[in-house]
């Protein structure tokens, strides 16, 4: 039986056509979508979010969940396997660690947590070495969190961004899915 798969997005929508791509991958898993607000209902300079939404569930081959009333019963009903957030956002990296859970993103994770599965975080950040430095170092020490390894997204023009290598998702997951973290975490 296919494991199954939540796929949550947050609003770094530079990344989408990247995130896309890796998701055809995902063949041996029942993928889940989950959208954040921001991702459902904008229309931004990358793409109409109608379009991406369509893109996606054609993908996942499941239609996506944009509400908080949507994602709540993923934890009682122990519906995931694991949870991915990608692109993982500052934003909701500081939410997460924070223990904040105001948005279907959020609440899916807090939801899905309860089981002790994995939470896989993508992350895509401008603020990664700056103000959100605290917020990933709590995360890397909490139990049931996992990266997509990462790094600097731009080190002259934009020192503080750090872009999780979204290609090595595939393996990462598998590795979650175990309770090991793929390495180097750091490239």
């Amino acid at each position: 039986m296919k494991a199954t798969v939540g796929i949550a997005l947050t609003g770094s929508f530079c990344t989408f056509h990247r995130v896309l791509e890796v998701l055809k991958e995902l063949k041996d898993y029942r993928l889940i979508p989950i959208l954040s607000q921001s991702t459902a209902l904008l229309d931004t300079r990358f793409g109409k979010a109608e379009e991406f939404r369509k893109d996606l569930e054609a993908i996942c081959g499941s239609p996506a969940l944009c509400t908080l009333p949507q994602v709540e019963p993923l934890g009682p009903k122990k519906l995931l396997d694991a949870l991915v957030i990608m692109p993982c956002t500052g934003n909701t990296i500081g939410k997460l660690a924070n223990g904040i859970a105001d948005s279907p993103v959020t609440l899916a994770c807090k939801a899905h947590l309860r089981n002790g599965r994995p939470v896989i975080l993508a992350i895509s950040t401008n603020d990664g070495l700056g103000a959100n430095g605290e917020n990933i170092g709590k995360l890397l020490v909490r139990k049931h969190f996992y990266f997509v390894p990462f790094s600097q997204d731009d080190p002259v023009e934009k020192p503080y961004s750090l872009v999780a290598h979204m290609e090595e998702l595939p393996q990462t997951l598998a590795l979650a899915l175990e309770g090991r973290q793929l390495q180097p975490l750091l490239r």
